[in-house]
């Protein structure tokens, strides 16, 4: 049996007496640790399986929008929003079904999956399902709701689309003024931002600016001068 000094022996009394008071808690704490760092583990698993299903379903999606398959586009467009909604799967497939589903005349289809990128999409794409759910909303004559849409702060290049969209529905609605100062106000930005460098600058970006631009001054042209 081993032996100890008297100093040895006060030592393992210190220790003894530290373990009984900590000892739970430090157990405690180190369960816990390992216990996230299970949990973390798990999650990211999931994420990744979620992430490789819902590629699988988005593919049978992309196949069937290029084949005018409805019924198709719908099935597997519902099977990404109810079990995979939390992936960038999602709100691709739903702005992917809305333009074919348009396309088609479905516009009551179109304007659900729009609005579910509106309510749970993120930056640019929820900015771009909001300018195209206002475009359908126009093509309904659903004019306030349209505005709707278009007010608030925009990501990115989207400030000068939103302004023209805004002026196209003042427009429908008779308001001329109000929609030749919204028109106006996208001309300038968008030159601001040719000038400034702020937005995309390739040859595709260019050439959608002028077609953009050509288009505002067509609008402007239309709705006659200003008095």
């Amino acid at each position: 049996m081993a032996t100890y000094d008297l100093e040895e022996q006060e030592q393992i009394a210190e220790i003894k007496a530290w373990w009984k008071q900590y000892g739970n808690l430090l157990l405690g704490i180190v369960t816990a640790a390992s216990i996230g760092v299970i949990a973390w583990q798990g999650w990211n698993w999931y994420q990744r399986n979620q992430a490789a299903q819902a590629s699988m379903v988005y593919g049978v999606l992309q196949k069937a929008v290029r084949e005018n398959d409805a019924q198709r586009i719908k099935t597997a467009t519902g099977e990404l929003l109810e079990k995979y909604g939390s992936t960038a799967y999602a709100p691709m497939a739903a702005l992917s079904a809305a333009k074919a589903m348009f396309a088609a005349g479905d516009t009551k289809t179109a304007s659900l999956q729009l609005v579910w990128v509106v309510e749970h999409g993120k930056d640019e794409l929820r900015d771009l399902a909001r300018l195209r759910l206002a475009a359908v909303l126009l093509d309904e004559k659903a004019y306030d709701e349209a505005l709707k849409q278009l007010a608030g702060n925009t990501t990115g290049g989207f400030a000068v689309r939103f302004l023209g969209s805004r002026g196209d529905v003042l427009s429908a609605q008779g308001k001329t003024a109000e929609a030749r100062a919204a028109y106006q106000e996208a001309l300038v930005r968008l030159d601001e931002g040719d000038k400034t460098g702020k937005g995309k600058n390739t040859l595709q970006d260019r050439q959608a600016n002028a077609a953009f631009r050509e288009m505002l001054e067509l609008k402007l042209d239309a709705l006659g001068e200003s008095s």
